[in-house]
Order: C-alpha cells, then sequence, then structure tokens
C-alpha cells in the first residue's frame, strides 16, 4: 500500500513530534537547574526531573535493567503503530493523527531512555499542595493521541451500528 492512501500519510506528524519534543527536553536540560521549580502560573512550574521509570515513576529505582526493558517495549510498540497505519485507510483521520500522536510521542521518549537512560520532564501541574507527576511533551502527544483512539473507536462503532 502507498503511504498516501494509508495513515501513513500522517508520519509528518510524527516528524513534529519528536521535533518538538526532543527540542523542548532540550532547552529544559540547558536552562533549568535539576529539580528547582521555576513557576509559571499558579499551577504550573517548569521544574527539570529525570525519569528512569515509566509512566508515573514505575519501576524507577529498579537498578537499571528498566532502561532497556522499557525501550524493548517502546520499540515493539513503535512497530505495531506504523503496521497499523499502514492498514488504516487514509480517510479514518481520528484514528490515523491518533496513531501517528502516540508514536512520536513514544519515540521522542525512546530517544531519552536509550541515549541519557531516563527520559527528561519538565512539566509540573499542581494545585492546593498536590502535585501531579512531571511530565513532556511526548507524554502529552500520548495522552492526546490515546483521547484520539478512544474518540475514533466511539464513533467508529456508532457508524457501524447505525449503518447496519
Amino acid at each position: 500500500m502507498k503511504s498516501s492512501r494509508t495513515a501513513l500519510s500522517w508520519l509528518w506528524l510524527v516528524i513534529i513530534v519528536i521535533v518538538l519534543d526532543l527540542f523542548t527536553k532540550y532547552q529544559a536540560s540547558s536552562l533549568l537547574a535539576y529539580g528547582v521549580p521555576h513557576p509559571q502560573l499558579a499551577i504550573f512550574d517548569l521544574t527539570l526531573l529525570h525519569n528512569t521509570g515509566a509512566a508515573f515513576s514505575f519501576l524507577a529505582s529498579a537498578g537499571g535493567w528498566q532502561r532497556w526493558l522499557f525501550a524493548l517495549i517502546a520499540i515493539a510498540v513503535s512497530g505495531m503503530l506504523l503496521v497499523w497505519m499502514a492498514r488504516t485507510p487514509r480517510e479514518q483521520h481520528w484514528l490515523g493523527a491518533g496513531l501517528a500522536l502516540v508514536l512520536g510521542g513514544a519515540l521522542g521518549n525512546l530517544y531519552d531512555r536509550v541515549v541519557h537512560g531516563y527520559v527528561v520532564d519538565f512539566i509540573s501541574l499542581h494545585y492546593n499542595g498536590y502535585y501531579f507527576p512531571a511530565f513532556n511533551l511526548a507524554d502529552t502527544a500520548i495522552t492526546i493521541g490515546a483521547g484520539l483512539l478512544i474518540i475514533d473507536m466511539l464513533w467508529s462503532s456508532d457508524n457501524q451500528n447505525k449503518s447496519k
């Protein structure tokens, strides 16, 4: 299948996510002191942190082996996402965009994990003393992409039910 007829036509979005993610992580690493909050708004700080684990620092203190486990998982998932995109018709815009965002985010964090041994996080949200775990643009892309996949799943099943 040609990429112009499949969701692979969304690969431009994957590249944009990776470039923006790596650029912002580079800026955060260059301009912010580690662990020092830089308040931007009442609920938002820029705080440079390094996450050796997965989401919410899962297995962060596991001793180092988790770096390669998470890298292998990211590589496998990225391969599956590419195959899924290649098998998805271009007309399925929500699905294509969602897959591209998840893939771009996964590859941005994979780069960090392989090159640095940790993922650079710098966005910190908090309210009234409660802090959400720090994250980055790759995590944001993955979250938005997952939301688009859910929307596509709900709308696609709704459209399929109507056509029956």
